[in-house]
């Protein structure tokens, strides 16, 4: 599969297989956070692999109840170690870089077959308290993987023209 089929064909997977993932997989996916680009290569980041079924169920309270985070084989937290870089154009940097090591995983388990869902309806004080993450650490998002259990169709999505311009703003 090339990178656009994966872009194409990705799906927020919902379900998922209790099959468990092989770690060779399981690295591939990781390795694709961990090389992930990151503003002047700070690379701020931590990503917890929860495979641990009981923390798993823990999570789902701190992720409004959403149920397939503990059903998924595997949910990944993507924690940033520091958030005090500001890029130049006002954004904090720790979550531009890990929401593009996350966005690299995503594809890279489209490409193992998995599935993916990423998480940003969750409590933050509850996430580090089950995931015993530091007070002065953040969590940017979270990510469940595994074999999907569904096919959801395509969502809809805005034309070409509503979503560029060029040259200037239209």
């Amino acid at each position: 599969m090339n990178v656009f089929d994966a872009i194409t064909k990705r799906r927020s997977i919902r379900a998922y297989k209790p099959d468990p993932i092989p770690e060779d997989k399981l690295n591939r996916i990781l390795e694709a956070a961990r090389l992930a680009p990151s503003a002047k290569n700070r690379q701020p980041w931590k990503f917890i692999v929860v495979k641990d079924p009981a923390i798993r169920r823990a999570l789902v309270p701190a992720c409004k109840g959403q149920r397939f985070v503990g059903e998924a084989p595997v949910v990944i937290a993507g924690v940033a170690e520091t958030t005090d870089y500001v890029l130049t154009c006002g954004i904090p940097a720790h979550i531009v870089d890990i929401a593009i090591a996350m966005t690299q995983m995503t594809l890279q388990a489209m490409e193992e077959g998995l599935g993916t869902c990423w998480i940003g309806a969750f409590y933050q004080d509850e996430v580090k308290k089950v995931l015993g993450i530091p007070p002065d650490k953040q969590v940017v998002e979270l990510l469940t993987l595994g074999y999907p259990a569904e096919s959801p169709a395509p969502r809809p999505r805005k034309s070409f023209d509503e979503v560029f311009a060029f040259d200037r703003y239209s």
